[in-house]
């Protein structure tokens, strides 16, 4: 079999194969684990390194020739219809720009959280049962964003929520860790019944659970109405929008930094499956400006109540988790917008741009929230602190996660040359033309998360030294070498933003908003 042939194969089963890998990963880990705990830290990094280059060989085929489907149960040839049916039976992956884009910051923050966990997590008992649920947690991130059947959806959704509860819990040692894991554990219990009772109605109604398949049979009735509010109360929930946002202060600031790093991950799986749900199962039956309104009105009040939360807070990564709400609300904002014209002619002018600058937010949040949480476990690995009042001077001893933080403040703050930069800017502009208020609310707000920032940095890196901290030395290679690669990444996309928007942005925003060109390729057969 020559290489070519082998690549084909791999391509062929890539859908499957990002699910299967961790999977398989999670079962052996114990097993590998009672070796040598070494040797099962390589094991874990190798099975999401393989996971993360069959997701990047299937965003290859995706980006270049649209949608791909992929058929359990049947032959690459099957359609997806099979004869003597009326509607896709079979589960189906349907993989197009937004999911592969999604599926590459799962895989992608995975990856980096365990090759950080080898030093961070290295002193704490059970860490087989720790890599076992970090691998079932990237199966089910990547398979909320992959399937086109939502009652799989409901599965992926109750796997990634049942490790994020037990990974939010893992300091058992810790009161407010077990609190935090409940809190999550009932607002997950919740969120799934109101996923599973929508699901039910869609089905009683259609007889289909296809995405693709519900979507041509839609009549917009009352049941369709009340599916979609619990569909979107479920996921808004999950995905900590405001006024839904009480766990993540909580679970995200509780967590270890590296589970807290995945969490973020998990958090996008949900808003993802909002953006799918409005735009590729309900799209044009809704009253697009109602809707995109209501987006729009959920991301400023995620804004303001994120970045005014965040400037009371001394606890470090409770700042980081409340900052994170806000840069939620800028995604919301993007995509909000875009609905809003949805259809009408202003979406050429503006909307899709919009759009992109809210999609390119999301992977911008994922590295600079994802590298803020990093150094944040740096100083605590470093200091057994987190109280920024009782930091001070760390920046002498500890230069490289200085600069880290540097880079992730700048980012975080949409200041260029960093990412955050260029997908602000975008939302920006776009917004500009739908609402200069808007616009001006989203800019305000970004002064004062980078004036919050500058008096973080100031208080832990810079100042007197306390004398307690006078042997404090930077962190282990491995906790340096995450926060480096999230860092240069930053920086890359910075550099080149047009790259990353032609590349993987604007196919990722054309798929979302393009409901007919989804419908049809599925129905269509593969």
């Amino acid at each position: 079999m020559s290489m070519n042939q082998m690549i084909d194969i791999l391509l062929t089963h890539a859908p499957a194969l990002i699910i299967a890998v961790p999977l398989l990963g999670a079962f052996l880990t114990p097993l590998v684990s009672k070796i040598h705990a070494k040797l099962r830290n390589v094991f874990v990094i190798v099975v999401l390194a393989v996971t993360e280059f069959f997701v990047l060989l299937l965003a290859s085929d995706v980006f270049t020739n649209g949608l791909r489907t992929y058929v359990f149960g049947a032959g690459s040839s099957s359609l997806a219809t099979p004869a003597g049916y009326a509607v896709p039976v079979r589960i189906l992956f349907e993989i197009d720009g937004m999911s592969i884009f999604m599926a590459i910051i799962g895989a992608t923050l995975a990856l980096i959280a365990v090759i950080y966990s080898w030093a961070f997590m290295e002193k704490h008992d059970g860490l087989d049962k720790y890599y076992t649920l970090i691998l079932l947690m990237t199966a089910g991130m990547l398979g909320m964003v992959c399937t086109g059947d939502l009652f799989n959806f409901f599965v992926f959704l109750e796997i990634t929520s049942i490790s994020s509860c037990a990974l939010i819990a893992f300091w058992v040692h810790k009161g407010k860790a077990l609190d935090a894991a409940l809190k999550y554990l009932v607002i997950s219990t919740i969120a799934a019944l109101f996923v599973l009772f929508a699901i039910a109605l869609l089905y009683g109604q259609y007889g289909s659970l296809n995405i693709a398949t519900l979507a041509s049979s839609l009549q917009y009735t009352l049941l369709d109405k009340v599916a979609l509010v619990l569909l979107i109360a479920a996921l808004g929930l999950k995905a900590g929008i405001v006024p839904m946002h009480m766990w993540l202060p909580d679970a995200y600031s509780e967590a270890p930094a590296s589970v807290t790093l995945i969490l973020v991950g998990a958090t996008q799986a949900s808003l993802y499956a909002v953006f799918r749900v409005c735009f590729s199962l309900y799209g044009l039956t809704l009253n697009a400006a109602v809707v995109g309104g209501i987006i729009i009105a959920l991301g400023v009040i995620s804004i303001l109540v994120g970045v005014t939360m965040a400037l009371i807070q001394t606890d470090f990564k409770r700042l980081i988790a409340y900052s994170a709400i806000a840069e939620i609300g800028y995604m919301f904002l993007g995509i909000g917008v875009g609905f809003a014209v949805l259809g009408q002619p202003e979406f050429d002018v503006f909307g899709l741009r919009a759009m992109q600058g809210g999609i390119f937010h999301i992977i911008n949040d994922a590295l600079d929230i994802g590298l803020l949480f990093l150094v944040a476990g740096a100083l605590f690995y470093a200091t057994k602190e987190r109280v920024l009042d009782k930091m001070g001077g760390l920046a002498r001893n500890m230069k490289y996660t200085s600069i880290f933080f540097i880079i992730g403040l700048l980012a975080v703050a949409g200041m260029p040359p960093m990412n955050g930069f260029a997908s602000k800017l975008l939302i920006y502009e776009s917004i500009y033309q739908f609402s200069p208020i808007l616009s001006i609310i989203a800019i305000l707000f970004s002064i004062l998360l980078l004036a919050i920032f500058v008096k973080v940095f100031y208080a832990a890196f810079m100042g007197p030294q306390l004398p307690k901290f006078n042997g404090v030395r930077d962190v282990p290679k491995t906790m340096l070498l995450g926060m480096a690669i999230l860092a240069s990444i930053i920086v890359i996309f910075g550099l080149f933003p047009n790259v990353i928007l032609e590349s993987i942005v604007q196919p990722a925003a054309e798929a979302l908003a393009n409901q007919a060109s989804y419908v049809s390729h599925v129905l269509g057969g593969i």
